[in-house]
Protein backbone atom coordinates (compact mmCIF):
# COMPACT_ATOMS: atom_id res chain seq x y z
CA UNK A 1 0.00 0.00 0.00
CA UNK A 2 1.54 3.13 -1.31
CA UNK A 3 2.41 5.80 1.52
CA UNK A 4 -0.29 8.56 1.81
CA UNK A 5 0.69 11.98 0.43
CA UNK A 6 1.25 15.54 2.64
CA UNK A 7 2.22 19.03 0.22
CA UNK A 8 3.21 21.82 1.71
CA UNK A 9 2.14 24.91 0.21
CA UNK A 10 2.37 28.73 0.31
CA UNK A 11 3.46 31.81 -1.14
CA UNK A 12 7.61 32.35 -0.94
CA UNK A 13 9.60 32.61 1.95
CA UNK A 14 7.08 30.72 4.74
CA UNK A 15 9.77 28.31 5.65
CA UNK A 16 8.03 25.58 3.37
CA UNK A 17 11.61 24.02 2.74
CA UNK A 18 12.29 24.52 6.59
CA UNK A 19 9.34 22.70 7.44
CA UNK A 20 9.88 19.76 4.66
CA UNK A 21 13.52 19.44 6.38
CA UNK A 22 12.43 18.89 9.69
CA UNK A 23 9.68 16.12 8.40
CA UNK A 24 11.95 14.09 6.59
CA UNK A 25 14.97 14.61 9.47
CA UNK A 26 17.74 15.93 7.15
CA UNK A 27 18.62 19.20 5.00
CA UNK A 28 17.34 18.16 1.95
CA UNK A 29 15.34 21.13 0.34
CA UNK A 30 17.71 24.06 -0.10
CA UNK A 31 16.92 27.08 2.35
CA UNK A 32 17.83 30.53 2.08
CA UNK A 33 16.09 33.83 3.22
CA UNK A 34 15.67 34.68 -0.01
CA UNK A 35 12.37 33.91 -1.67
CA UNK A 36 11.82 31.42 -4.94
CA UNK A 37 14.81 29.31 -3.44
CA UNK A 38 12.36 26.15 -4.27
CA UNK A 39 11.61 25.86 -7.95
CA UNK A 40 10.43 21.92 -8.61
CA UNK A 41 8.69 19.65 -6.41
CA UNK A 42 10.60 18.42 -3.67
CA UNK A 43 9.68 14.79 -2.30
CA UNK A 44 10.86 12.94 0.65
CA UNK A 45 9.75 10.11 3.08
CA UNK A 46 8.71 11.62 6.38
CA UNK A 47 8.09 10.13 9.96
CA UNK A 48 6.30 12.39 12.48
CA UNK A 49 6.08 11.08 15.80
CA UNK A 50 5.39 7.38 14.43
CA UNK A 51 3.07 8.69 11.61
CA UNK A 52 5.14 7.60 7.90
CA UNK A 53 3.97 9.60 4.86
CA UNK A 54 5.10 11.30 1.43
CA UNK A 55 5.33 14.80 2.15
CA UNK A 56 5.86 17.14 -0.93
CA UNK A 57 8.32 20.80 -0.64
CA UNK A 58 6.15 23.14 -3.32
CA UNK A 59 7.61 26.06 -4.96
CA UNK A 60 6.11 29.36 -3.30
CA UNK A 61 2.52 29.76 -4.96
CA UNK A 62 2.56 33.47 -7.35
CA UNK A 63 -0.35 34.94 -9.89
CA UNK A 64 1.81 34.71 -12.75
CA UNK A 65 1.56 34.17 -16.50
CA UNK A 66 1.55 30.30 -16.73
CA UNK A 67 3.97 30.04 -19.57
CA UNK A 68 6.23 32.33 -17.56
CA UNK A 69 8.59 30.30 -15.10
CA UNK A 70 7.07 31.42 -11.46
CA UNK A 71 3.67 30.17 -13.65
CA UNK A 72 4.65 27.03 -14.41
CA UNK A 73 5.89 26.83 -10.91
CA UNK A 74 2.41 27.15 -9.80
CA UNK A 75 1.23 24.21 -12.10
CA UNK A 76 3.35 21.95 -10.46
CA UNK A 77 2.18 23.08 -7.02
CA UNK A 78 -1.66 22.45 -7.85
CA UNK A 79 -0.43 19.07 -9.34
CA UNK A 80 1.08 18.62 -5.75
CA UNK A 81 -2.10 19.50 -4.44
CA UNK A 82 -4.39 17.47 -6.30
CA UNK A 83 -2.73 14.30 -5.82
CA UNK A 84 -1.83 15.30 -1.58
CA UNK A 85 -3.96 13.44 1.03
CA UNK A 86 -3.78 16.49 3.04
CA UNK A 87 -2.39 20.32 2.21
CA UNK A 88 -0.15 22.02 4.63
CA UNK A 89 -0.90 25.80 4.16
CA UNK A 90 1.55 27.75 5.57
CA UNK A 91 1.44 31.84 6.09
CA UNK A 92 3.56 33.46 8.34
CA UNK A 93 2.68 34.67 11.40
CA UNK A 94 5.37 37.34 12.37
CA UNK A 95 4.57 38.86 8.70
CA UNK A 96 0.72 38.72 8.71
CA UNK A 97 -1.88 38.04 5.67
CA UNK A 98 -1.05 39.58 2.69
CA UNK A 99 -3.36 39.63 -0.28
CA UNK A 100 -1.48 36.74 -2.14
CA UNK A 101 -1.90 34.35 1.28
CA UNK A 102 -5.43 34.98 0.68
CA UNK A 103 -5.52 33.94 -2.97
CA UNK A 104 -4.43 30.92 -2.24
CA UNK A 105 -7.02 30.38 0.66
CA UNK A 106 -9.52 30.99 -1.82
CA UNK A 107 -7.85 28.49 -4.52
CA UNK A 108 -7.60 25.38 -1.36
CA UNK A 109 -11.17 25.95 -0.69
CA UNK A 110 -12.10 25.33 -4.16
CA UNK A 111 -9.69 22.30 -4.07
CA UNK A 112 -11.14 18.86 -2.73
CA UNK A 113 -7.77 18.12 -0.61
CA UNK A 114 -8.35 18.58 2.84
CA UNK A 115 -5.95 21.58 4.15
CA UNK A 116 -4.56 22.08 7.61
CA UNK A 117 -3.58 25.78 8.30
CA UNK A 118 -0.29 26.31 9.83
CA UNK A 119 0.85 30.04 10.98
CA UNK A 120 4.81 29.09 11.02
CA UNK A 121 7.38 31.50 12.64
CA UNK A 122 4.99 31.58 15.80
CA UNK A 123 7.95 31.31 17.67
CA UNK A 124 7.35 35.37 20.84
CA UNK A 125 5.40 37.25 21.23
CA UNK A 126 6.06 39.09 17.59
CA UNK A 127 3.79 36.09 15.92
CA UNK A 128 0.47 36.45 18.13
CA UNK A 129 -1.15 39.15 15.72
CA UNK A 130 -0.44 36.98 13.10
CA UNK A 131 -1.90 34.07 14.38
CA UNK A 132 -5.03 35.33 15.34
CA UNK A 133 -5.41 37.12 11.66
CA UNK A 134 -4.71 33.89 10.06
CA UNK A 135 -8.39 32.62 11.68
CA UNK A 136 -10.22 34.88 8.92
CA UNK A 137 -9.09 32.15 5.78
CA UNK A 138 -11.54 29.67 7.17
CA UNK A 139 -10.04 26.88 8.07
CA UNK A 140 -10.36 26.34 11.59
CA UNK A 141 -7.56 27.01 14.28
CA UNK A 142 -4.00 27.88 12.94
CA UNK A 143 -1.71 25.60 14.62
CA UNK A 144 1.20 27.81 15.81
CA UNK A 145 4.60 26.23 14.41
CA UNK A 146 7.97 27.03 14.75
CA UNK A 147 9.43 25.18 12.12
CA UNK A 148 12.84 26.08 12.52
CA UNK A 149 13.01 25.11 16.48
CA UNK A 150 10.67 22.18 16.64
CA UNK A 151 8.01 24.27 18.54
CA UNK A 152 4.28 23.18 18.30
CA UNK A 153 5.17 19.71 16.11
CA UNK A 154 2.99 18.03 18.34
CA UNK A 155 -0.06 19.59 17.56
CA UNK A 156 0.66 19.76 13.67
CA UNK A 157 0.98 15.45 14.77
CA UNK A 158 -2.69 15.84 15.62
CA UNK A 159 -4.13 17.95 12.55
CA UNK A 160 -2.02 15.55 10.35
CA UNK A 161 -3.25 12.34 11.76
CA UNK A 162 -6.59 11.80 10.90
CA UNK A 163 -5.43 12.34 7.31
CA UNK A 164 -2.41 10.41 6.88
CA UNK A 165 -2.79 7.33 9.65
CA UNK A 166 -3.58 4.05 8.16
CA UNK A 167 -7.50 3.32 8.12
CA UNK A 168 -7.36 -0.30 9.79
CA UNK A 169 -10.89 -1.44 8.36
CA UNK A 170 -9.14 -1.17 4.95
CA UNK A 171 -6.16 -3.23 6.52
CA UNK A 172 -9.06 -5.71 7.80
CA UNK A 173 -10.62 -5.95 4.14
CA UNK A 174 -6.72 -6.55 2.99
CA UNK A 175 -7.24 -9.52 5.25
CA UNK A 176 -10.72 -10.98 4.21
CA UNK A 177 -9.10 -10.78 0.89
CA UNK A 178 -6.22 -12.98 1.81
CA UNK A 179 -4.12 -10.17 1.37
CA UNK A 180 -3.08 -10.62 4.86
CA UNK A 181 -1.95 -14.09 6.67
CA UNK A 182 -1.43 -14.43 9.86
CA UNK A 183 2.40 -14.76 10.11
CA UNK A 184 3.18 -17.74 12.39
CA UNK A 185 6.93 -18.65 13.51
CA UNK A 186 8.36 -21.99 15.09
CA UNK A 187 11.21 -21.42 17.16
CA UNK A 188 13.43 -22.83 19.87
CA UNK A 189 16.17 -24.93 20.86
CA UNK A 190 17.49 -27.63 18.12
CA UNK A 191 15.47 -30.85 18.49
CA UNK A 192 12.34 -29.43 20.23
CA UNK A 193 10.59 -31.25 17.26
CA UNK A 194 9.23 -27.96 15.20
CA UNK A 195 9.30 -29.49 11.98
CA UNK A 196 7.48 -32.06 13.47
CA UNK A 197 4.92 -29.99 14.68
CA UNK A 198 4.66 -28.12 10.99
CA UNK A 199 4.63 -31.61 9.76
CA UNK A 200 1.04 -32.39 12.17
CA UNK A 201 -0.21 -29.01 11.08
CA UNK A 202 0.24 -29.71 7.28
CA UNK A 203 -0.95 -32.81 7.92
CA UNK A 204 1.97 -34.17 5.52
CA UNK A 205 5.48 -35.06 5.89
CA UNK A 206 6.95 -31.44 4.18
CA UNK A 207 9.64 -31.23 6.49
CA UNK A 208 12.60 -33.68 7.00
CA UNK A 209 12.69 -34.59 10.52
CA UNK A 210 14.95 -37.31 12.97
CA UNK A 211 16.30 -37.81 16.22
CA UNK A 212 19.24 -35.94 14.83
CA UNK A 213 19.70 -32.37 16.44
CA UNK A 214 19.66 -29.13 13.64
CA UNK A 215 18.23 -31.09 10.85
CA UNK A 216 16.46 -27.56 9.42
CA UNK A 217 18.83 -25.46 8.42
CA UNK A 218 16.83 -22.58 6.45
CA UNK A 219 13.75 -20.93 7.57
CA UNK A 220 11.19 -22.55 5.67
CA UNK A 221 7.51 -20.67 4.94
CA UNK A 222 4.85 -22.38 4.12
CA UNK A 223 0.99 -21.11 2.99
CA UNK A 224 -1.36 -23.09 4.71
CA UNK A 225 -4.95 -23.02 5.67
CA UNK A 226 -6.54 -23.64 8.89
CA UNK A 227 -10.63 -23.45 9.48
CA UNK A 228 -10.44 -21.66 6.21
CA UNK A 229 -7.89 -18.43 7.83
CA UNK A 230 -4.58 -18.19 5.66
CA UNK A 231 -1.70 -18.52 7.71
CA UNK A 232 2.32 -18.58 6.38
CA UNK A 233 4.19 -21.23 8.55
CA UNK A 234 8.03 -20.91 9.15
CA UNK A 235 9.52 -23.92 10.43
CA UNK A 236 13.16 -22.34 11.36
CA UNK A 237 16.48 -23.75 12.35
CA UNK A 238 17.07 -24.09 16.17
CA UNK A 239 18.93 -21.78 18.08
CA UNK A 240 21.80 -22.46 20.50
CA UNK A 241 23.73 -20.56 22.90
CA UNK A 242 26.12 -18.44 21.09
CA UNK A 243 29.04 -19.56 22.43
CA UNK A 244 28.50 -22.81 21.10
CA UNK A 245 27.79 -21.92 17.31
CA UNK A 246 30.96 -22.24 16.04
CA UNK A 247 29.94 -23.58 12.27
CA UNK A 248 29.85 -20.56 9.82
CA UNK A 249 26.70 -22.69 8.56
CA UNK A 250 24.63 -22.52 11.89
CA UNK A 251 25.98 -19.35 12.85
CA UNK A 252 23.84 -18.31 9.06
CA UNK A 253 20.88 -20.42 10.06
CA UNK A 254 20.88 -18.65 13.43
CA UNK A 255 20.79 -15.33 11.59
CA UNK A 256 17.82 -16.40 9.04
CA UNK A 257 15.69 -17.42 12.72
CA UNK A 258 16.15 -13.90 13.84
CA UNK A 259 15.32 -12.55 10.62
CA UNK A 260 11.82 -14.62 11.01
CA UNK A 261 11.23 -13.47 14.04
CA UNK A 262 11.27 -10.20 12.41
CA UNK A 263 8.94 -11.01 9.68
CA UNK A 264 6.71 -12.84 12.20
CA UNK A 265 3.36 -11.73 13.74
CA UNK A 266 2.94 -14.33 16.05
CA UNK A 267 6.07 -16.24 17.59
CA UNK A 268 5.77 -19.99 19.27
CA UNK A 269 8.88 -20.82 21.39
CA UNK A 270 8.29 -24.49 21.58
CA UNK A 271 10.20 -26.28 24.53
CA UNK A 272 11.33 -29.81 25.15
CA UNK A 273 8.97 -31.31 28.02
CA UNK A 274 11.75 -33.74 28.36
CA UNK A 275 14.30 -30.99 28.97
CA UNK A 276 11.84 -28.05 30.71
CA UNK A 277 13.05 -24.77 30.37
CA UNK A 278 16.46 -23.33 29.65
CA UNK A 279 18.15 -20.00 29.70
CA UNK A 280 18.59 -19.98 26.06
CA UNK A 281 14.65 -19.95 26.05
CA UNK A 282 14.34 -17.07 27.80
CA UNK A 283 16.84 -15.27 25.65
CA UNK A 284 15.30 -16.38 22.72
CA UNK A 285 11.94 -15.25 24.22
CA UNK A 286 13.21 -12.15 25.42
CA UNK A 287 14.85 -11.00 21.65
CA UNK A 288 10.85 -12.38 20.56
CA UNK A 289 9.34 -9.30 22.83
CA UNK A 290 12.10 -6.95 22.03
CA UNK A 291 11.18 -6.78 18.47
CA UNK A 292 7.84 -6.14 19.59
CA UNK A 293 6.40 -9.48 18.31
CA UNK A 294 3.67 -11.63 20.38
CA UNK A 295 4.94 -14.78 22.00
CA UNK A 296 3.36 -18.06 22.62
CA UNK A 297 5.04 -20.60 24.94
CA UNK A 298 4.55 -23.88 23.97
CA UNK A 299 5.77 -27.31 25.99
CA UNK A 300 6.28 -29.82 23.21
CA UNK A 301 6.43 -33.66 24.20
CA UNK A 302 3.62 -33.41 26.52
CA UNK A 303 2.42 -36.82 25.66
CA UNK A 304 5.90 -38.57 26.89
CA UNK A 305 6.21 -35.50 30.04
CA UNK A 306 6.90 -37.01 33.57
CA UNK A 307 5.11 -35.29 36.60
CA UNK A 308 3.76 -32.94 34.31
CA UNK A 309 1.43 -30.99 36.98
CA UNK A 310 5.17 -29.98 38.77
CA UNK A 311 6.69 -29.83 35.36
CA UNK A 312 4.08 -27.03 34.15
CA UNK A 313 3.90 -25.16 37.26
CA UNK A 314 7.83 -24.89 37.28
CA UNK A 315 8.40 -23.42 33.87
CA UNK A 316 5.13 -21.20 34.85
CA UNK A 317 6.92 -19.94 38.03
CA UNK A 318 10.36 -19.34 36.02
CA UNK A 319 9.07 -17.48 33.40
CA UNK A 320 7.19 -15.18 35.35
CA UNK A 321 10.79 -14.56 37.16
CA UNK A 322 12.54 -14.54 33.87
CA UNK A 323 10.21 -12.62 31.77
CA UNK A 324 9.44 -9.59 33.92
CA UNK A 325 8.80 -7.32 30.81
CA UNK A 326 5.25 -9.04 30.15
CA UNK A 327 3.45 -11.21 32.59
CA UNK A 328 0.93 -14.21 31.54
CA UNK A 329 2.27 -15.03 28.40
CA UNK A 330 0.21 -18.13 27.42
CA UNK A 331 1.67 -20.92 27.82
CA UNK A 332 0.21 -24.35 25.99
CA UNK A 333 1.16 -27.90 26.04
CA UNK A 334 1.09 -29.39 22.91
CA UNK A 335 1.89 -32.95 21.58
CA UNK A 336 3.57 -32.41 17.95
CA UNK A 337 3.21 -36.68 17.90
CA UNK A 338 -0.41 -37.18 18.44
CA UNK A 339 -1.57 -33.72 17.14
CA UNK A 340 -3.25 -32.92 20.90
CA UNK A 341 -3.10 -28.85 21.46
CA UNK A 342 -3.02 -27.61 17.99
CA UNK A 343 -5.99 -26.34 17.69
CA UNK A 344 -5.57 -24.29 20.80
CA UNK A 345 -2.42 -23.38 20.31
CA UNK A 346 -4.04 -21.77 16.45
CA UNK A 347 -6.40 -20.20 18.56
CA UNK A 348 -4.65 -18.28 20.90
CA UNK A 349 -2.46 -17.25 17.85
CA UNK A 350 -5.28 -15.51 16.38
CA UNK A 351 -6.30 -14.05 19.05
CA UNK A 352 -3.02 -12.42 20.29
CA UNK A 353 -3.11 -10.97 16.29
CA UNK A 354 -6.11 -9.49 16.72
CA UNK A 355 -4.61 -8.21 20.13
CA UNK A 356 -1.46 -7.08 19.06
CA UNK A 357 -3.00 -5.27 15.88
CA UNK A 358 -5.75 -3.32 18.95
CA UNK A 359 -6.28 0.35 17.71
CA UNK A 360 -8.25 2.12 20.94
CA UNK A 361 -10.44 5.06 20.17
CA UNK A 362 -8.51 8.64 21.22
CA UNK A 363 -11.74 9.32 23.01
CA UNK A 364 -11.80 5.98 25.38
CA UNK A 365 -7.94 6.12 25.53
CA UNK A 366 -8.01 9.44 27.25
CA UNK A 367 -10.73 9.16 29.40
CA UNK A 368 -8.77 6.20 30.54
CA UNK A 369 -6.04 8.28 30.62
CA UNK A 370 -7.44 10.99 32.98
CA UNK A 371 -9.03 7.73 35.22
CA UNK A 372 -5.51 6.27 35.56
CA UNK A 373 -3.64 9.89 36.33
CA UNK A 374 -6.89 10.85 38.64
CA UNK A 375 -6.80 7.21 40.75
CA UNK A 376 -2.70 7.47 41.17
CA UNK A 377 -1.35 11.02 40.14
CA UNK A 378 2.11 11.20 39.11
CA UNK A 379 4.65 12.09 42.09
CA UNK A 380 6.04 15.79 42.61
CA UNK A 381 9.91 15.81 43.10
CA UNK A 382 10.84 19.05 44.99
CA UNK A 383 6.78 19.66 45.28
CA UNK A 384 6.72 20.74 41.63
CA UNK A 385 4.43 17.90 40.23
CA UNK A 386 5.15 16.48 36.85
CA UNK A 387 1.80 17.23 34.54
CA UNK A 388 0.92 14.45 31.85
CA UNK A 389 -1.16 16.32 29.01
CA UNK A 390 -2.68 13.52 26.59
CA UNK A 391 -1.88 10.03 25.46
CA UNK A 392 -2.63 9.00 21.35
CA UNK A 393 -1.66 5.87 19.74
CA UNK A 394 0.90 6.59 16.89
CA UNK A 395 0.25 3.11 15.40
CA UNK A 396 -0.56 -0.61 16.14
CA UNK A 397 1.21 -4.20 15.32
CA UNK A 398 2.55 -3.81 18.04
CA UNK A 399 0.04 -1.71 19.54
CA UNK A 400 2.08 2.09 20.22
CA UNK A 401 1.49 5.29 22.66
CA UNK A 402 2.93 8.63 23.42
CA UNK A 403 2.21 10.78 26.50
CA UNK A 404 2.59 13.93 26.24
CA UNK A 405 3.60 16.36 28.78
CA UNK A 406 6.15 18.54 30.78
CA UNK A 407 8.96 17.41 33.29
CA UNK A 408 8.88 13.83 32.23
CA UNK A 409 12.16 13.23 32.61
CA UNK A 410 11.71 13.10 35.81
CA UNK A 411 8.91 10.55 35.92
CA UNK A 412 10.44 7.21 37.57
CA UNK A 413 10.20 3.82 35.38
CA UNK A 414 7.54 2.60 38.33
CA UNK A 415 4.24 4.84 37.26
CA UNK A 416 5.35 4.54 33.69
CA UNK A 417 5.03 0.37 34.40
CA UNK A 418 1.96 1.17 36.56
CA UNK A 419 0.54 3.04 33.36
CA UNK A 420 1.54 0.00 31.27
CA UNK A 421 -0.03 -2.49 33.82
CA UNK A 422 -3.26 -0.58 33.63
CA UNK A 423 -3.37 0.13 30.11
CA UNK A 424 -3.66 -4.09 29.73
CA UNK A 425 -6.20 -4.44 32.48
CA UNK A 426 -8.47 -1.67 31.31
CA UNK A 427 -8.60 -1.27 28.16
CA UNK A 428 -8.52 -5.34 27.19
CA UNK A 429 -5.24 -5.70 25.16
CA UNK A 430 -3.98 -8.31 27.04
CA UNK A 431 -0.37 -10.10 26.54
CA UNK A 432 1.55 -8.39 24.36
CA UNK A 433 4.10 -6.26 23.64
CA UNK A 434 3.14 -2.47 24.21
CA UNK A 435 5.12 0.57 23.39
CA UNK A 436 4.85 3.69 25.41
CA UNK A 437 6.84 6.59 24.75
CA UNK A 438 7.06 10.29 26.58
CA UNK A 439 7.41 13.27 24.75
CA UNK A 440 7.62 16.77 25.76
CA UNK A 441 5.50 19.56 24.34
CA UNK A 442 8.71 21.99 23.72
CA UNK A 443 10.52 20.61 20.61
CA UNK A 444 9.08 16.51 20.74
CA UNK A 445 9.97 16.08 17.18
CA UNK A 446 13.74 15.51 17.74
CA UNK A 447 13.63 13.27 20.48
CA UNK A 448 11.01 11.05 18.40
CA UNK A 449 13.19 10.05 16.00
CA UNK A 450 16.21 8.74 17.98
Amino acid sequence: MPLPTVAIVGRPNVGKSTLFNRLVGKRVALVDDRPGVTRDRREGEANLLGLDFRVIDTAGFEDEDPASLPGRMRQQTEAAVNEADVALFLVDAREGLTPLDEEIGRWLRASKTPVVLVANKAEGRAAESGIFEAFGLGFGDPIALSAEHGEGVADLFEAVRPHVERDPDAEEDDEANGDHQLKLAIVGRPNAGKSTLVNRMLGEDRMITGPEAGITRDSISLDWTWQGKPVRLVDTAGLRKRAKVEDKLEKLSAADTRRAIDYAEVVVLLLDATRGLEAQDLRIASQTLEEGRALIIAVNKWDVAEQASSLFNGIKAALAEGLSQLRDVPLLTVSAKTGKGIDTLLEVAFDLREAWSKRVPTGELNRWFEGAIEANPPPAPKGQRIKLRYITQVKSRPPSFVVFGNRLDELPDSYRRYLLNAMRRDLGIGPVPLRLEFRGRANPFDRARR
